[in-house]
C-alpha cells in the first residue's frame, strides 16, 4: 500500500510541475505579445510626426497621405493578433509609399527633422522584427509543450491553448521574397 501512495504522490508532483511549467511557457509569450504591443505604438506614435514633416515639402500627395492616416488608424483599432499582424503590414507598406514620396524631394531628405525621425522609425521597425522573433519563439515553445505527452494530459482539461505567432502579412511575404539586390561595379 506504501507503493501505491509513493506512486501517486510522484504522479502529483509531475502534474504540478507540468502544470507550473505550462503557466511560465504561456506568460512567456503574453509578455512577448505585450513588448510588440509597445513597440508597435511607438511606431503608430511617430507616424503623425513623419507625415507632418513630409506634408511640409509634398502638400500635393494627399491620397498618400490619406493612406498612412487610414493604415495607422487601423492599426491603432486592430484587437486580434491576426487583425493586428494584418493592420501592421499595411501600416508598413503605407509608410513605404511615404518614403518612396520623400525621395522625391531632396530638400525633405537634407531635413534634420526628418533624417532624425527616419532614424527613429528604423530603429522602431528593427525592434518591432526583434520582437515579432522573440515572441514567435515563446509561442513555438509553448505550443510544442502543450502537445508533448505528458503535459497534453494537463494542457487541455486546464485551458492551455494555442498560441498565435505573428505571421507577415501578403504584401510584407511579397516585399520579403523580391528583396532588392545589390550589384557593385558597371
Amino acid at each position: 500500500m506504501t507503493y501505491v501512495w509513493i506512486v501517486l504522490g510522484l504522479v502529483v508532483l509531475l502534474g504540478i510541475f507540468l502544470f507550473n511549467r505550462l503557466v511560465l511557457l504561456r506568460q512567456a509569450w503574453n509578455r512577448a505579445y505585450a513588448d510588440i504591443d509597445v513597440q508597435l505604438k511607438l511606431r503608430q506614435d511617430l507616424v503623425p510626426n513623419l507625415v507632418e514633416t513630409v506634408k511640409g515639402y509634398a502638400a500635393h500627395e494627399k491620397g498618400v497621405f490619406e493612406q498612412v492616416a487610414a493604415a495607422r488608424s487601423a492599426a491603432m483599432n486592430a484587437g486580434s493578433l491576426v487583425e493586428k499582424s494584418a493592420a501592421e503590414g499595411a501600416l508598413s507598406g503605407a509608410l513605404g509609399n511615404l518614403m518612396a514620396v520623400a525621395e522625391n524631394y531632396p530638400q525633405l531628405r537634407a531635413s534634420e527633422n526628418f533624417q532624425q525621425l527616419q532614424a527613429e522609425l528604423a530603429d522602431i521597425e528593427n525592434k518591432i522584427a526583434a520582437s515579432r522573433r522573440f515572441m514567435n519563439s515563446a509561442a513555438a515553445e509553448y505550443n510544442s509543450a502543450i502537445q508533448q505527452f505528458p503535459a497534453l494530459l494537463i494542457a487541455g482539461p486546464f485551458g492551455f491553448r494555442p498560441a498565435q505567432m505573428f505571421m507577415l502579412d501578403e504584401s510584407e511575404r511579397a516585399h520579403a521574397k523580391n528583396a532588392p539586390q545589390v550589384k557593385f561595379g558597371g
